[in-house]
Order: structure tokens, then sequence, then C-alpha cells
């Protein structure tokens, strides 16, 4: 058996440190609501793929698309003073 491997160096080098920088994180943390609720809308929508919808179903997708344009509102409505001011 013949092992594939590769014969050149990549082209663009990876830096030592992997690890994201503490903006990236506070970025990550300040978008967490926002894919939070996204999450949670998409499983109701999975919920459905399989079986009819029924009335409490509607609630749910409905509730559900509430909370993300809420946490959208929210993440567009705060200011880069007033998140640090919350840190």
């Amino acid at each position: 058996m013949k092992s594939i491997v590769a014969r050149h160096k990549g082209v663009t080098p990876l830096p030592v440190d992997l690890e994201p920088t503490d903006a990236e994180l506070d970025a990550i943390e300040a978008e967490m609501p926002v894919v939070l609720a996204e999450v949670e809308l998409l499983d109701a929508l999975i919920a459905l793929l399989d079986r009819p919808t029924g009335e409490f179903d509607g609630r749910r997708i409905r509730r559900a698309h509430r909370r993300v344009l809420a946490a959208r509102r929210a993440a567009a409505n705060k200011t880069p003073s007033s998140a640090a001011a919350v840190a």
C-alpha cells in the first residue's frame, strides 16, 4: 500500500499561536445571543421537516423568530462604549 504524503511545503505558513485573541473572544461572546436564538429557530424548523405543522408548531416558530429579531436588534443597538462599560 502506498502512503500519500504532501511533498511540498504549505503556501501560507500557519502561525505558531492558533488561539483566538481577547478581542476575537469578546466579539464571539457579543454575538452569542444571536447565534443561540438562530439555533433555536433552526431547531424549530428542523422538527417540522418530517411532520405536518400544527398550531403549537406555528407558535414555536413565531416565538423563535421573534427571539432572533430581538437578539439582532439588541446586538445592533449595542454601542462599543456601552459594551466596554458592561465588561
